[in-house]
């Protein structure tokens, strides 16, 4: 630690992203006494959905209701949340000073959970149905879509493989691939087996309220039920790579199995470091960060104390270390 005395503008954690990765690193910080500042940069990215689903007790709850919920949670903590994203970070020793707004604040340790942003096709009309009739995830969408007349946009193996998983909620699966489909000739005989067909027109625009309409180019007009689709995606905030955080090739951030960066005293969770994107997984990941950063200010403040946590006689190497 540095020496100084920062008072109130001093937190154990700063929490950047108000998410279910975010809001459960919270809860979990919350209650093991310390004290925090939660970041809420603003909807979360599923805030255009109607409901979530594969969430425990909480199964079709809309998204929003979902975070409110989940601030309500930290109403017994130390915990204090500023509807705004952090616009800077630095190094300053053993802290990190992050600035909301005009502000600046201390923090023993940070937690991302900024999330990603998805990068939607350019076909009109498609961003304005994405989370009502276009969708992402079909273990999230595919229940309230089953058996109606369901397409998959994509091309080569991407296009290929989500087809074929969308068919387990709907035996009506038709794959546009938007212009040259780039599959091979086994991924088009797997398709016809199982009696996907392929629409390689180029797609002019897409319409509707309760049934997604798709005009193609050549004047035809498709209808279905809902469109499926794995949209493109990149970091949701740009810090964890200006304080030097390590990306992978997917522009993910690289983190250990407890959520650790590459930047000492910074950890990452949720939909940003790859993890699977469910509801429940980004929630279980903030909630493996926090402890892990939990046990590291524990450790510290026992050093700290003069104390220090030993290995027993028979303990294998490693266990029950920071």
């Amino acid at each position: 630690m540095t020496g100084q005395d920062f008072g109130e503008d001093l937190y154990d954690a700063v929490i950047l992203g108000a998410g279910p990765a975010g809001l459960n690193a919270a809860v979990v910080l919350g209650g093991a006494r310390r004290r925090v500042l939660l970041l809420d940069g603003g909807p979360p990215r599923n805030a255009r959905a109607t409901a979530a689903h594969g969430v425990f007790t909480r199964d079709c709850t809309p998204p929003g209701d979902l975070k409110r919920l989940g601030l309500e949670d930290l109403e017994p903590y130390d915990v204090t949340v500023r509807m705004t994203p952090a616009r800077e970070i630095r190094c300053e020793g053993d802290l990190f000073a992050v600035r909301c707004d005009q502000a600046w604040v201390r923090a023993r340790r940070l937690l991302f959970a900024t999330g990603v942003r998805d990068v939607l096709p350019r076909i009109p009309g498609l961003r304005e149905r994405w989370g009502r009739l276009v969708h992402h995830c079909p273990y999230c969408d595919g229940w309230p879509n089953r058996e109606a007349r369901l397409a998959v946009l994509g091309s080569h193996q991407e296009g290929h493989h989500l087809a074929l998983s969308v068919r387990a909620w709907s035996d009506h699966v038709t794959l546009l691939t938007d212009g040259p489909d780039e599959l091979t000739d086994k991924q088009r005989r797997d398709l016809d087996r199982v009696g996907i067909p392929v629409v390689t027109t180029p797609i002019r625009r897409m319409s509707g309220q309760d049934t997604l309409r798709v005009h193609l180019q050549d004047g035809r007009t498709l209808e279905h039920g809902a469109l499926f689709l794995n949209p493109t995606q990149v970091q949701g905030s740009r810090l964890p790579a200006l304080i030097g955080c390590e990306l992978n090739e997917k522009s993910r951030v690289v983190v250990n199995e407890n959520g650790m960066t590459s930047v000492r005293g910074v950890w990452a969770a949720g939909d940003m470091t790859g993890a699977q994107q469910y509801v429940v997984n980004a929630a279980a990941t903030g909630m493996l960060a926090a402890v892990s950063l939990n046990t590291t200010l524990i450790h510290e403040n026992v050093r700290r104390a003069g104390a220090a946590f030993h290995k027993s006689p028979d303990e294998a190497g490693g266990v029950g270390e920071a």
